[in-house]
């Protein structure tokens, strides 16, 4: 089961690679609203890719007196069985609230009050928050955008209370202020501050250009800076003084042409903060006349306080010619960068040889185990036919197949930003795929046998016998669809290759690399399938027991390709059928009969053992409880539960800021722990039931002051907690050196074992 829960977990890792650290809520869920009547506001969120709103969870209010809201018309969301709010309603992508609106007065303006509540699926459950807008009455032809400066002045917030001193840490704006120049018509010239003891990292610009028509970003030209070896991103580039990107435009325009220049960056303090990515915007006028210096979007910075004194840029550096910055290059995690300098700086050959290396070692990993049986099924398939031959060329299509997927969807995805593998993990399409596996698991029972009409086989097998092994097409086709379907996690080494090819659009070594990457992953799938041709017996009753076994897999692998889009319950029931009826099948409530032979009593063994864990699956499910690990956990008796604990570690609540700051002072030298938790963080149960109850784990922290801050009610102190650290919700943990300051962070779910790296 632990390899079951294992592979669930790297499907789901692999959707958001990206997604290295969680959104702000004006980020994740923006809000917008406008009325689309004189009685009638209409209220929109649109909501970041890989998070989600609960239904149950808005609340609207209206400003000043005189405006009163009728019963808002939220449509209906994906029902989806929710760990701990039970069966909910929830909305990804977007939602359009419609409310009923009685006005009192004349007063053509109002201010709307909008309350929700969502989630990312990295694990990271925000608490409710509040977004505000005003609305022009009677009517708003154009919507009115989510204020930034909300935004902006909590991360000024943050900037100056992490770490408990405002003194030591500035805001983020006073660290690094930004201004954009128009050189000319094709010119914009982007100037970055940067305060001293701070730095920016080169790979984490980005510019984008809305509103440009015929006018786009040719080229971004970035000075060399200076080599850093940093904890958190490896050996990569760094600015400490200030540095001026010149972004290079292309296509003219008639006449003066607004447009919105995005820029995106994210830097650090020496001391040890990490600022999360930033991203400003500003309003331009591309002009024919001379340059002028353009200013930030009114709602885009927050009015600046009487006593804080703005010192104009100084003069930019000279720019030195510099490989060219992906306009739209996204953030790259420490492996994924790591090789996409390999890219950079190695042989084309060298390249190709890592990439195969790769490969091989990503074989190893739960990702790619699926498709073991897959390969292995469709060779026992062949039954009676099977040669050597035979089953090296249908392993070699399998492995093509998967391989010129890899290739292709990889140059894709690289081009475009989007990987193909996102769009397939959807309902459908897991469903479709675990409906063949199921079919070819009834067909390998003996139900019916899977053939295609007489004409189309007739001149199949007509072109298809100058080759040996026959169903070529077919095993290409599987295995194009595994690449995409069944194996998509491949994390560091798919993120760097794609990260290059979007950087430089260089397809032809991308693309290689990615084609070499993936025959790595196949040699011990042709492996494995070679092996099954030559080890598997011809014909008898064997043959019959082997393609039996592997029918099982198949249902198998069509259970766990729907399982993360099923409930829970549906999951364990559906476990707990496949184990009983194999077990039957197995003959575990039958006696032996003569002549009773080892294998005999092995099989019978093997029926006994599934019998015993469909039973407590089905128990467990009908039971209420939702844990396929643990199915009969809650079941058991208190005393004989206390007598089987592991250890686990044991926490001291903190309430508010004034204990926090008490237990940190009173520590004597102690290093400190702070975790952050609450009852409806999914993500904090995985840290409590995994990772805080690993025998590791506990060792590691027995002599560390370990405190906890419960967050569930996200009361007003609550909400201070997060705010000191910058945290927009559970789970985080938080780390204290003997001098009482942090030393690290973790944010997210981590398994025991990268939590303990992170100790270190």
């Amino acid at each position: 089961m632990r390899y079951l829960v294992a592979l669930l977990l790297c499907l789901s890792a692999f959707a958001h690679a990206d997604e290295s650290e969680p959104l702000e809520p004006e980020q994740a869920f923006r809000f917008a609203a406008r009325a689309s009547d004189a009685n009638t506001v209409e209220v929109r969120y649109q909501i970041a890719d890989g998070y989600y709103l609960y239904r149950e969870k808005f609340k609207f209010s209206a400003e000043p007196a005189g405006f009163t809201l009728g019963e808002p018309q939220i449509p209906a969301g994906k029902v989806k069985q929710d760990d701990f709010f039970g069966k909910v309603e929830t909305y990804r992508h977007e939602v359009v609230i419609r409310i009923p609106l009685t006005r009192s007065g004349s007063a053509s303006q109002m201010v709307i009050k909008a309350t929700a509540q969502g989630c990312a699926d990295i694990g990271v459950c925000y608490p409710p928050f509040t977004q505000t807008a005003k609305i022009n009455l009677p009517a708003l032809k154009e919507e009115a955008h989510t204020p930034v400066g909300s935004m902006l002045s909590a991360i000024r917030q943050l900037g100056g209370s992490l770490g408990g001193a405002a003194a030591e840490f500035l805001p983020v704006e006073q660290a690094f202020p930004v201004f954009v120049k128009i050189k000319d018509r094709h010119t914009l010239l982007v100037d970055f501050e940067i305060a001293e003891g701070c730095y920016l990292y080169r790979d984490k610009f980005k510019f984008t250009l809305k509103n440009g028509g015929a006018t786009s970003i040719e080229e971004v030209t970035l000075p060399a800076g200076d080599i850093k070896n940093d904890p958190n991103f490896g050996k990569t580039e760094v600015y400490h003084k200030p540095v001026q990107a010149v972004i290079a435009l292309t296509g003219d325009a008639e006449k003066d042409h607004k447009v919105v220049l995005t820029v995106a960056f994210q830097g650090c303090n020496e001391k040890g903060i990490c600022y999360p990515p930033q991203s400003k915007s500003f309003n331009l006028t591309l002009p024919a006349a001379p340059p002028v210096v353009s200013e930030p979007p009114p709602a885009a910075l927050p009015k600046p306080a009487p006593a804080e004194v703005k010192h104009p840029a100084p003069p930019p550096p000279k720019v030195e010619k510099a490989a060219p910055v992906a306009a739209a290059s996204a953030p790259a995690d420490t492996d994924s960068s790591r090789i996409a300098n390999l890219f950079k700086g190695g042989s084309f050959w060298l390249v190709i040889a890592s990439f195969f290396g790769f490969g091989l070692l990503l074989a190893l990993t739960p990702c790619v185990f699926p498709m073991i049986p897959i390969l292995s099924g469709i060779i026992v398939g062949q039954g009676q036919h099977l040669t050597k031959g035979r089953t090296f060329v249908l392993s070699l299509s399998y492995v093509l197949g998967m391989a010129i997927t890899y290739a292709l969807a990889g140059v894709a995805a690289g081009l475009s930003g989007t990987l193909i593998s996102n769009a397939l993990q959807n309902p459908w399409a897991l469903g479709t795929f675990a409906a063949i596996f199921v079919g070819l698991a009834f067909s390998m029972f003996g139900f019916y046998e899977l053939q295609m009409p007489n004409f189309i086989q007739s001149w199949f097998n007509k072109e298809a016998n100058s080759i040996k092994g026959g169903n070529v097409a077919g095993v290409f086709v599987m295995g194009a669809l595994s690449a995409v379907i069944v194996g998509p996690c491949v994390a560091a080494p798919l993120a760097g290759a794609l990260l290059y090819i979007g950087q430089t659009n260089d397809v032809v070594l991308g693309g290689t690399a990615l084609f070499a990457m993936a025959l790595g992953m196949g040699l011990p799938l042709l492996l494995v399938g070679m092996s099954a041709g030559a080890l598997l017996p011809r014909a008898g009753g064997w043959m019959n027991a082997v393609k039996s076994f592997f029918g099982v897999l198949m249902l198998a692998m069509a259970i766990w390709l729907v399982s993360p889009v099923i409930p829970a319950v549906a999951h364990m029931l559906a476990w707990a059928a496949l184990l009983i009826v194999s077990a039957i099948y197995l003959h575990a409530l039958d006696p032996l009969h003569p002549p009773i032979t080892g294998f005999k009593k092995l099989w019978k063994g093997v029926g006994v053992i599934a019998l015993l864990i469909g039973a407590a699956l089905l128990i467990g499910a009908l039971a209420g409880r939702r844990d396929i690990l643990q199915p009969l956990g809650g079941l058991r008796a208190s005393g004989e539960a206390k007598a089987t604990e592991l250890p686990h570690l044991q926490f001291e609540r903190v309430k508010n800021l004034a204990e926090l700051d008490a237990r940190i002072q009173g520590a004597a030298g102690q290093p400190v722990l702070l975790d952050f938790y609450a009852d409806w963080c999914v993500s904090c149960k995985e840290f409590e039931r995994f990772t805080f109850a690993d025998p590791q784990v506990v060792e590691q922290l027995k002599n560390t002051l370990l405190l906890q801050a419960d967050v569930t009610a996200n009361s007003d102190d609550d909400k201070a907690l997060l705010k000191r650290f910058g945290l927009f919700g559970p789970p985080g943990v938080i780390f204290f050196g003997r001098d009482g300051k942090e030393s690290g962070r973790v944010i997210g779910y981590e398994e025991p074992e990268k939590f303990l790296k992170s100790l270190q």
